[in-house]
């Protein structure tokens, strides 16, 4: 009958199906750090593809001069942008170590401050960058065109290897992630909810591409093979799930579903 009272036995249904908070901040935590990493995409893809690799000539200290003056604009906005992508570096480690706490505190912490400690490395690399445009717009210093050119190349040539190194502290970063990822599904105090274990093995795998490659560049004089790109796919499935799997657990925050709230007759 409509308007009946709701015994005790259907109130006490109603609270153990209510969302706990560690399933409401895990939930947000998932959102930020699935958002986070989508927007951090375009800006990388931008700052490395067009705007470094299209001004940038390996070798050629006067093209890459030129190129770099006459484009001096895009060139700031790239350095913006990578800045931008190590701020949401940041916000990534801290998302995902409140995401996967629940699974193993100890770990989750020692993988976000993996990937906050590559935040703050990535940041003394783009200033290498930053040096750039000055080195190549300053007269008057006593040294010639051909040294300021070079000079400026070695800047650059200094920011990559600045990053390639710290990379390696990224794909640590991924492995424990996906190991985190993989044992989510058995752990009881984690909100339930489908978890793929194969996601946590490529994720893992995009992470030893990193480490793979950052100490291929170490050991072997013009390494040129690039493993992370054969690897990466598992770094775009983190994302889509992410934000489908944190929206799920987002959308709980309204109250009970239709399907566990108690029928009132």
């Amino acid at each position: 009958m409509a308007g009946a009272a709701v015994t005790p036995d259907q109130e006490r249904s109603v609270e153990y199906h209510r969302p706990s908070t560690t399933e409401t901040s895990v939930g947000r935590a998932s959102v930020i750090a699935g958002l986070a990493l989508l927007l951090m995409t375009p800006l990388a893809v931008f700052a490395n593809f067009v705007v470094l690799d299209g001004l940038v000539t390996p070798g050629d200290t006067t093209g890459t001069a030129t190129a770099i003056l006459g484009s001096e604009g895009t060139f700031r906005l790239g350095i913006a942008s990578l800045f931008a992508v190590a701020v949401l570096d940041l916000i990534v480690a801290w998302a995902l170590y409140t995401a996967f706490k629940p699974v193993h505190a100890g770990i989750a912490l020692l993988s976000g401050w993996l990937r906050a400690v590559f935040a703050g490395i990535f940041v003394v690399a783009i200033s290498q960058l930053m040096s750039v445009p000055q080195i190549l717009g300053v007269t008057g210093t006593g040294f010639t065109t051909e040294q300021q050119s070079t000079q400026a190349l070695l800047s650059i040539e200094a920011f990559y290897n600045i990053w390639d190194g710290a990379l390696i502290l990224v794909g640590l970063h991924l492995v424990l992630v996906g190991y985190l990822l993989y044992k989510s599904a058995a752990v009881q105090s984690y909100p339930s909810g489908y978890v793929p274990k194969v996601l946590g093995l490529l994720l893992a795998l995009a992470g030893i591409g990193y480490v793979v490659d950052s100490f291929g560049r170490v050991l072997f004089a013009g390494y040129t093979f690039e493993l992370a790109v054969f690897t990466f796919g598992g770094e775009l499935l983190l994302i889509l799930w992410l934000l489908v799997y944190g929206r799920r657990i987002s959308s709980a925050e309204d109250g009970v579903d239709e399907e566990s709230a108690p029928v009132m007759t």
